[in-house]
């Protein structure tokens, strides 16, 4: 069994095409999905998908790049969707320097107000960072001495530095089909040192497809050859690769039931 921890399930790319995707991916072996929320006009339709198929999940959140509205978005708003079974999760969020499509205090303020819903709710916090890694372990480290929450920094692209800073705050490592890439040989020199226990798979679909499907679109089925990459790393089987990510995904998101 395989987790994909992170995917937007509700994105135009698989619109014609749902229930294709979810039977793919279990045909894949990929039992359980987290379709991850960006903006909270989005939140009802990620549910509704959640709702709709046994084993897929979801969070609420607003993206760093959606968050440069009038009005940041408060912790009680995100907090008063979690009652839902379906809900596992607080994000994505964070910061996001790249595109700069959001005022970077703006981003600061949301990706705040979100570390105070996990906190609140015990639920992880899923958060995006890009060319951003000292803001955001700074805040996770000072936030952290106000009160402990946990989380997971998703499709990890980052450095040593923010790796360890990451692990130092009991956070896990989501690693996506960029794993695959050849030119993404540090990142793969730096998972080597990440403890098997703190890592998941995801495919961030329809992004970032792996190779051999690189520059397509990407879906669930698809976290199997993360999957691959990742057990070869780590020096293990596939499929003890595969039963550690999962292992560790329930752990994390222990809200989610494994799918029978």
């Amino acid at each position: 069994m395989l987790v994909d921890s992170h995917c937007h399930l509700n994105f135009p790319d698989f619109k014609d095409d749902l229930e294709g995707v979810i039977s793919r991916a279990r045909e894949a072996g990929v039992t359980v999905m987290q379709t991850i929320c960006t903006e909270m006009a989005e939140f009802d339709e990620v549910l509704g998908i959640a709702e709709r198929f046994d084993g897929v999940y979801c969070s609420v959140g607003v993206h760093p790049n959606d968050s440069g509205g009038q009005e940041v978005l408060e912790a009680q708003e995100l907090i008063s969707k979690t009652s839902h079974k379906k809900v596992i999760g607080i994000g994505e969020t964070g910061l996001d320097y790249y595109y700069e499509k959001s005022d970077r205090n703006l981003q600061k303020q949301s990706f705040l107000q979100h570390i105070i819903a996990s906190r609140e709710t015990n639920l992880p916090i899923i958060v995006h960072t890009r060319d951003a890694e000292e803001d955001t372990a700074q805040i996770l480290k000072d936030e952290m001495a106000k009160g402990a929450f946990r989380g997971v920094l998703h499709c990890f692209t980052s450095s040593q530095y923010l790796a360890e800073k990451a692990l130092e705050l009991g956070f896990y490592i989501s690693l996506s089909g960029i794993i695959t890439f050849k030119t993404a040989q540090s990142i793969r020199d730096t998972i080597k040192t990440v403890p098997l226990d703190r890592l998941l798979v995801e495919t961030d679909a329809p992004y970032l497809a792996p190779v051999p499907h690189r520059g397509k679109r990407n879906e669930p089925a698809f976290t199997k050859y993360t999957n691959v990459i990742l057990a070869e790393v780590k020096g293990i089987s596939a499929e003890e690769c595969a039963r550690i990510t999962t292992e560790n995904f329930f752990r994390l998101f222990d809200k989610a039931q494994p799918c029978a």
